[in-house]
This record gives structure tokens, C-alpha cells and sequence, in this order.
């Protein structure tokens, strides 16, 4: 197992590599020039030329990109055009925000998952099968930048239960959080049903409830257990679904994470913390992937690689 992870860590490398040079490359195609957002339309040509200057904007590409992956290496990500701060200050101070509003997104969408699935999949083929896959497919067909403004409309500003934007307390995470995880959640119910079913048809479960074992715990202690292998996967791999959909619900709900900080370096073309915060992404993903082959051995010893 220690050797099959190393070689995974490794492999991230190219994976970062390839990352930050579409980032970069992409920044440097988008129509607009920073120098000019900065100073706005009444700006004069010299003005703009000395500004570029003075950001590096002036030298070519090759140049600014081995500038870029340097500093990178050395966890320098530079400074932002638009307030001169260091990116990793800033993008530091919007982390705790987003992880917890991911963190909390991800509770949501287990927590109405789980139940769900395990549900629908004792009751197969009954009404309540149904109807939580219905709610299942509901979740999957709404999109988030739908949700989350008719959330804000209904809860906050029709009756006022809840605040539509900014953090400072749990209230303020609600609404957020449910927009975020309930495709999630819906995503991860299907899976839930579709492994459960798989694993009651074993042999083994029907050889337990054969030695007198409760339907309950057939169901929980035996079945559950295995089900759970492939739904990891499913989380890790949405956990980027997360992180990009933190993006949208940042933005609708004023909430002062790194997915907001993104759409607002993007406007000013602050090419510095538009690549720092895409890095931070790239490398929260891969490192969530790298955390799901450990799991892996946890929850099946079968599957350990050693």
C-alpha cells in the first residue's frame, strides 16, 4: 500500500503540471487586458504600458510562465494585481469559509442519501422506492444556479427564516449548504440503492438471515458495510463537483469563500489569484483521490494492495 501511494503522489505531478499550464495559457487568450481593467476606459496608452511594465505584463509568455511555475514551486503564487497582497494570504483567509461550506454541503448530501437509499432498496418496487427515487432524479435535474436563488427567494426573502447572504452563523450556512449538497445527495441516494440491492443478493447475507439474523441486521451490519466500497468513489470523485458548484453558490449567496474570490478575480483579469485559486482546487481534488485509495484498504481488507 505505501509503495502504490507514493507512486500515486507522484503521478499528481503531471496532473498539476498539466493544471496550471491551461490555466495559464487560458488567462492569456481570454479577450481583455488587466492593465486596462485596473485603470478603466479614460486611461491613457502610457499609462497602460507602464502598469503592464510594472506587473510583468510586458515580457513574453514563455518568460511569465517560467516565472509562474518557479514561484509555484516555491509556494510563492505572487501577488494580486488588484490589491498587491499576496495570493496565498489572501486565498489563506477564504479557506476556512469554503471547506466549511463543502464540509457542510457533503453532511447534507449523506445525510439524506444514506437514509434514502438504504430505504428505497429495502423497499424495492413499493411506493416509497418510488418516491425517493423521484426525489432522486429531482435533485439531479435542477441545477444548482437554479436552486439556490428559488431557496433565497422562498426562505429568506418571502418568509424570512433564514439569512440569504454572507457568514457568521449556522443560519447563514443553511441555505447554502442544502443548494450545494442536494444534487449530491441525490446522486449519491441512486448509488446507495443500486449497491445496497447488489449486496443483499449475496450469498453470505442470505446465509446469515438463514442463522437466524435479523432483517436489521443483515441489512446494517452485513450488507451495508460492502455497499459503502463503491460510494466512496462516488464521494471523492463528486467532492470536485463540490468545489466547482462552491463556485456558483458563492457567488448567489454572497459567501466569502474562494469560489466568490475566483469570479471576482476573473472579472478583474487578476491572472495571479485566478491561477492560485484554480491550483488550490486541482490540488484539493487530487489529494481527496489520493485519501480515497487508503479507504479503500479500511473499509475491505480484500482490497489492500500489500
Amino acid at each position: 500500500m505505501g509503495r502504490f501511494l507514493v507512486r500515486r503522489a507522484l503521478l499528481t505531478i503531471p496532473v498539476l503540471l498539466g493544471v496550471a499550464t491551461l490555466v495559464f495559457s487560458l488567462m492569456h487568450l481570454v479577450p481583455g487586458d488587466p492593465a486596462q481593467a485596473m485603470l478603466g476606459d479614460g486611461a491613457s496608452p502610457q499609462d497602460i504600458a507602464e502598469l503592464r511594465a510594472s506587473l510583468g505584463l510586458d515580457r513574453p509568455l514563455a518568460s511569465q510562465y517560467g516565472a509562474f511555475l518557479r514561484q509555484a514551486l516555491a509556494g510563492d503564487l505572487g501577488r494580486s494585481f488588484r490589491t498587491g497582497q499576496p495570493v496565498t494570504e489572501m486565498i489563506a483567509e477564504r479557506v476556512p469559509a469554503t471547506a466549511e461550506l463543502a464540509l457542510a454541503a457533503m453532511t447534507v448530501a449523506i445525510l439524506l442519501a444514506l437514509p434514502l437509499g438504504i430505504i428505497a432498496a429495502v423497499r424495492k418496487n413499493t411506493l416509497v422506492d418510488h418516491a425517493a427515487m423521484t426525489f432522486s432524479l429531482a435533485g439531479i435535474s435542477i441545477p444548482n444556479f437554479w436552486l439556490g436563488p428559488l431557496l433565497a427567494i422562498v426562505f429568506s426573502v418571502e418568509f424570512g427564516w433564514l439569512p440569504v447572504s454572507g457568514r457568521g452563523t449556522v443560519a447563514h450556512l443553511v441555505l447554502p449548504a442544502v443548494s450545494l449538497g442536494l444534487a449530491l445527495s441525490a446522486i449519491l441516494a441512486r448509488m446507495t440503492r443500486a449497491s445496497l440491492l447488489e449486496e443483499l443478493g449475496e450469498l453470505y447475507v442470505r446465509a446469515a438471515r438463514a442463522r437466524g439474523v435479523s432483517p436489521a441486521a443483515a441489512v446494517l451490519g452485513h450488507a451495508l458495510r460492502n455497499s459503502l466500497i463503491p460510494l466512496v468513489t462516488i464521494v471523492a470523485l463528486q467532492f470536485g463537483a463540490v468545489l466547482t458548484g462552491a463556485v456558483i453558490t458563492e457567488t448567489i449567496f454572497a459567501w466569502p469563500g474562494i469560489g466568490r474570490l475566483l469570479i471576482q478575480s476573473i472579472g478583474f483579469r487578476d491572472y495571479p489569484m485566478v491561477q492560485g485559486c484554480i491550483l488550490l482546487i486541482a490540488v484539493t481534488y487530487v489529494s481527496v483521490n489520493l485519501l480515497t485509495d487508503v479507504l479503500y484498504g479500511v473499509l475491505d481488507p480484500r482490497i489492500r494492495l500489500e
